[in-house]
């Protein structure tokens, strides 16, 4: 498939062993095609013993929503089987956003947490809140949404009250089911089943109500209107 588009693959590699001991011995190519699960690990194994100065474009069998994060670190990405015009799309993309080497570094940790099937992670299903000298149980489900104001965190609930946490929106995104909750811009994380309407707003961007939260407008920022109507399906 390589060769249908004048790319020339300099080395084939079938393990993690294999691809240190010849990252350590040879010049780093421009480019690697790389998949996920080799013949003894994961292929990030590979990042964790040297450091690579190559553009990668992953190629994987992992669903779509795990491999959102990999744009971040990536070229881009190929879900299996591959497919002709998407691999000629992604070396074409390669060869005009050519990366200097300091943005090549991929973050590991990362992708290993991206990795996990999200049905085995054990997403935060009740917050322990601490309301004057007495501490409040609430469901998660029962959250409108989490929102930041003036460099605090809160949770506002469906009986209309506001709770101050101790954790940041950032840290709140890998607690919650991503299946439920979505981040539509820097101050918000939303619950689906408290959206109530959705209306076009000015520069191509949305603005959500909620059922009962009024006390800010909720903007869906422009760059994430695309996965903010994926998510809604």
């Amino acid at each position: 498939m390589l060769s249908n588009i004048d790319i020339e693959a300099g080395a084939m590699l079938h393990s993690v062993s294999e691809a240190v001991d010849w990252f350590k011995e040879n010049k780093h190519p421009d480019l690697i095609l790389l998949d996920i699960q080799l013949s003894d690990g994961l292929s990030f194994e590979i990042f964790e013993q040297v450091e690579v100065k190559s553009a990668i474009i992953f190629t994987t069998a992992y669903d779509e929503y795990a491999l959102k994060a990999f744009k971040l670190n990536s070229i881009d990405y190929l879900l299996k089987p591959i497919d002709d015009e998407e691999l000629e799309a992604a070396i074409d993309k390669f060869r005009e956003n050519l990366p200097e080497p300091h943005d090549l570094l991929v973050d590991i940790n990362q992708i290993k947490k991206l990795l996990i099937n999200p049905l085995d992670i054990n997403y935060k299903k009740r917050f322990t809140i601490k309301v004057g000298q007495h501490l409040r149980v609430v469901d998660t489900q029962d959250i409108e949404c989490f929102y930041s104001d003036q460099k605090a965190t809160y949770c506002y609930t469906i009986d209309k009250k506001n709770y101050l946490l101790d954790v940041s929106l950032e840290q709140l995104e890998d607690q919650l089911d991503p299946l439920k909750f979505y981040r539509v811009n820097r101050k918000f994380i939303i619950n689906i089943e408290a959206i109530a309407d959705i209306i076009s707003y000015t520069n191509s961007r949305l603005e959500v109500k909620l059922k009962h939260f009024s006390d800010h407008e909720i903007i869906v920022s422009r760059e994430r209107v695309k996965d903010f109507k994926k998510w809604l399906e």
